[in-house]
């Protein structure tokens, strides 16, 4: 279906050629021509003329596309003009009577079928009275006017039927189109917005596309690549990532959930990575290879944290079970030394031997006895109880309790800041207490005879705590542990939380391995980061964590451990 302006201009230079011929056969003919004919002429010339250039006005002038009423008009206009032509030429007798038909199928275009119809009822009606009574005297037939009326509504009939289709042909062209547009859009906007970077490039290395969030994990200006080669600036922010593009250009190689990492200055971040390849995607036939990549380190850093839980689970059973074993015996011992030192006293001249190894055996059980506390302490982290907690005072009287400790030194200061208007927690309340104890009093030990401890609550964690955005949603609160101590030693970063691992001279590595256990039980993680000078310890907790109840077996096994 052509476009009507378009049309319509072909139609304004049909009528001018046909005004310009009636006048220039009334000027070779004039001196043969009847008065009245030569008359018309003129007249049709001049009338033709001022409606064309009158019509182009208007239309330049508004600049908007016409409506019906103006294609109305402009009809009107030819079927006034063939008219002439038709009467000037002889009536039904006139060869030009087939430019109804023009003006009829072009109605049909311009107009609704109705609109077509009303033309050619207009052209029939015209057609009719130009050979029936402006002709007077000519003889004209009404079989022959009645034959041409006849084509006329036939012409009519075919034409807007053949419009209307063409017209629901456009439409659906014209809706597939939007719809494409629609789509094309909605994925650029995807592809915009999406958090995965997206690279495109083709057999050479450039640059095809990248989105906004590609620029972003890489740490450069993309948009200035568009064109030019990638990958050699590529290789030196991520090599695994142009290589993989690389090969997909050259050897159509496609990959599956590989790993890389992309240098930014001192930071090293984890990606995956996938390409995909498509052959004569662009015009030229080339191939381009496509690579989907984000940053993984928070799933990485969730899939260690699944890892030390299995880890912690199997030794806390494995802890509970030896102490168990031993610690009966261990009771037996000590008994059994007492009693000995009661019912015999000491022999002649092995008084202090003895007493030495009496001291000796005491102090050395109860030592074991502390160990196996704590090794029960680890063993029994879980959740026994759901209750509606005041964060805020069991943190304060957490860190009360470890401030005064006989570890802190006479110039270490312990602050505490809790936010207002905090929402309760559910949870349990000594799980909650024992693992801020210990990290409190970690902290107060690290910093030694002098130095600052700071404790805060809030309902959201640090800015630019690393792993923040890790495992936990929802509404949440953040208990914050911060020292200026001597910092985490680069041999324990990635170990703290096993157990027996520790940094203190005579500690069991346990403190951790319990606050870890006693926050997972409550569905939050600890978070870890160093400071310029210093340690942070983060606990973040959901406010109403999807907790199991607990039941009465699981009371019945912690019984049997402690017994």
């Amino acid at each position: 279906m052509p476009a009507p302006q378009r049309l319509l201009r072909w139609v304004w230079v049909a009528r001018v050629v046909l005004a310009c011929a009636i006048l220039a056969a009334a000027v070779f003919v004039w001196n043969q021509a009847a008065p009245s004919d030569t008359l018309i002429a003129t007249l049709a010339f001049a009338a033709a003329m001022l409606a064309t250039v009158g019509s182009a006005m208007y239309a330049q002038v508004e600049r908007f596309p016409p409506g019906h009423g103006f294609y109305g008009g402009q009809c009107a206009i030819d079927l006034l003009l063939v008219t002439a032509v038709v009467h000037i030429t002889g009536g039904w007798s006139s060869q030009f009577a087939a430019l109804y038909i023009l003006v009829i199928a072009s109605a049909a275009l311009f107009l609704p079928f109705r609109g077509g119809l009303a033309v050619a009822a207009a052209a029939c009606v015209l057609y009719s009275l130009d050979v029936l009574w402006l002709r007077p005297g000519v003889g004209t037939p009404f079989v022959g006017d009645g034959v041409q009326v006849a084509v006329f509504v036939i012409a009519a009939v075919g034409s807007g039927y053949a419009a209307l289709r063409l017209r629901q042909a456009g439409s659906g062209r014209e809706a597939l189109a939007a719809q494409l547009v629609k789509v094309q859009l909605e994925a650029a906007e995807i592809l915009r917005t999406i958090r995965s970077g997206i690279v495109t490039v083709d057999a050479q290395g450039r640059l095809l596309y990248a989105n906004p969030a590609a620029g972003e994990l890489l740490g450069i200006d993309l948009r200035s690549f568009t064109g030019n080669p990638l990958l050699p600036s590529l290789s030196g922010i991520s090599p695994q990532l142009a290589n993989l593009l690389e090969r997909g250009a050259r050897d159509r190689v496609r990959t599956t959930r590989a790993e890389g990492i992309i240098r930014r200055g001192n930071e090293e971040v984890e990606i995956g990575v996938t390409t995909t390849v498509a052959d004569g995607a662009r015009p030229d036939g080339n191939v381009t290879a496509t690579a989907i990549f984000q940053d993984i380190s928070d799933s990485k850093r969730l899939q260690a944290l699944h890892i030390r839980a299995e880890r912690l689970q199997a030794v806390a059973e494995l802890s509970a079970s030896l102490a168990h074993e031993i610690r009966n015996p261990l009771a037996a011992i000590r008994s059994a030394t007492e009693q000995l030192s009661r019912v015999h006293g000491p022999l002649p001249g092995e008084d202090d031997d003895q007493r030495i190894l009496h001291t000796l055996i005491v102090r050395e059980a109860d030592r074991l006895s502390r160990l196996l506390a704590e090794f029960l302490d680890f063993a029994r982290t879980r959740v026994t109880r759901l209750d509606a907690l005041d964060v805020g005072a069991t943190v304060h009287t957490a860190t009360m309790l470890a401030a005064s400790h006989p570890d802190r030194g006479p110039g270490v200061q312990v602050q505490v800041d809790v936010a207002s208007d905090l929402p309760h927690l559910d949870g349990d309340e000594d799980l909650l207490h024992r693992a801020v104890f210990n990290l409190v009093l970690n902290a107060v030990q690290a910093v030694g005879a002098v130095g600052h401890v700071f404790v805060e609550v809030d309902r959201q964690p640090p800015e630019g705590l690393d792993g923040s955005s890790v495992a936990v949603t929802g509404e949440l609160i953040a208990i914050t542990v911060s020292d200026d101590g001597p910092g985490i030693p680069d041999e324990l970063e990635g170990r703290l939380f096993e157990p027996f691992v520790s940094g203190k001279i005579g500690g069991t590595g346990l403190g951790l391995p319990v606050v870890l256990r006693a926050v997972e039980a409550h569905r939050g993680v600890v978070l870890v980061d160093r400071l310029p000078k210093g340690t942070r310890f983060c606990v973040v907790l959901p406010v109403t964590p999807a907790l199991p109840v607990p039941s009465d077996s699981t009371n019945d096994s912690l019984a049997g451990v402690t017994a």
